[in-house]
């Protein structure tokens, strides 16, 4: 509809990922970077864990852009909760591969025996997994038995994992520590800052022959980004949307209030996935007087400031410290709590014999 009316060559805020729309900022190039390093090593595991409508399927999307389809083969999982002998017959049809028999013996014979002949023409095998928050235990250890196969000392599976926020911290539990020594590469993407979200519009709209038509104000780019908060994902649903109100009112113009109007014609929830289309405001109170902020939301507070890179990367040292020290940090922590109840109970005890030698 808008497109010919406002000249242009595609859709460009699909909610669909698709990597010829991939927008490099500051987070998605580093990211990019990590996992074509892991990619390199053709061994283990690749996390990549982000909030929803962040990118991460449409990173890996450019990073497989740049492998040679003749030398890969790729299965893509996308899961629910499925159980590990489910999960192992879903991969197995993903990849083409006929069962003999729906045991789970036949089942991991057949697919290392499918993994060995691609090895054998040269080709690497890598298995995506999808929404990786909502597989059980259980699961995730049959993907990391499945990346334990190997000939000759050269493995035959690489997997990445990509999954929300929580996912990072169930690796981070003490259940998947052997899983936690096989990941090679990991990143975790944020929201755009609002200059990036302002060139990640233009960059969509440049991908599709846009010619300043409709032309965008600045008070319209702050308001998307109040609205959106950064999130590729609600930045193309509202983008999209102000395209269609723009045609239909025929307007070449776009400014601060056509958003304020379109994202409460959305709806706030399908935006920011609250009740109401407010822009989030500032709090009106000093850092130091507010309420406690979620860690996430602190770190992305550090990271809007000088010296992103070398913040990320001490946060990123610090959590997978905390990963391999999280028991002894818990046994500390349990014997200093010993030590303080048995003192207050000396000290209740002693109390109450004072009072009694006054009495």
């Amino acid at each position: 509809m808008y497109r010919e009316f406002f000249g242009l060559t595609g859709k460009p805020f699909q909610l669909s990922p698709d990597a010829r729309f991939f927008f490099p900022s500051t987070e998605h190039k580093r990211a990019l970077s990590f996992l074509q390093y892991g990619l390199s090593h053709g061994d283990g595991f690749i996390v990549i864990t982000g909030d929803v409508g962040t990118g991460k399927t449409t990173l890996v999307q450019a990073l497989l852009g740049e492998l040679d389809p003749k030398e890969a083969v790729v299965a893509n999982v996308v899961t629910t909760q499925l159980g590990e002998d489910d999960l192992l017959a879903f991969v197995a049809a993903q990849f083409g591969v006929r069962v003999a028999s729906p045991s789970k013996a036949s089942l991991l014979r057949d697919l290392e025996q499918f993994f060995r002949h691609r090895l054998r023409e040269g080709k690497r095998v890598l298995l995506i997994v999808d929404e990786a928050q909502n597989l059980p235990p259980r699961s995730v250890e049959e993907l990391r038995m499945l990346s334990n196969f190997n000939e000759n000392g050269s493995p035959l599976l690489q997997v990445f994992l990509l999954g929300q926020e929580e996912f990072r911290n169930t690796l981070l539990s003490p259940s998947f520590e052997q899983l936690r020594q096989r990941v090679i590469a990991t990143c975790h993407l944020n929201p755009l800052s609002a200059a990036e979200t302002k060139t990640y519009i233009e960059h969509r709209l440049g991908r599709v022959a846009w010619q300043n038509d409709p032309s965008i104000s600045d008070d319209a780019h702050a308001s998307i980004f109040a609205f959106t908060q950064g999130v590729p994902r609600r930045v193309n649903n509202l983008c999209d949307r102000l395209l269609l109100f723009a045609f239909l009112e025929e307007r070449h113009q776009i400014d601060g209030e056509t958003v304020k109007t379109v994202a409460s014609e959305i709806g706030g929830e399908l935006i920011t996935g609250e009740s109401d289309a407010k822009p989030k405001s500032e709090p009106a109170v000093a850092p130091s007087e507010s309420a406690p902020q979620p860690l996430e939301s602190m770190a992305r507070m550090m990271f809007d400031k000088a010296n992103v890179q070398q913040r990320l990367s001490s946060l990123e040292r610090a959590v997978d410290a905390l990963g391999a020290n999280l028991r002894d940090e818990l046994t500390a922590v349990r014997m200093l709590l010993q030590q303080l109840s048995r003192e207050l109970r000396d000290q209740r005890t002693n109390d109450g014999q004072r009072k009694k030698r006054v009495s």
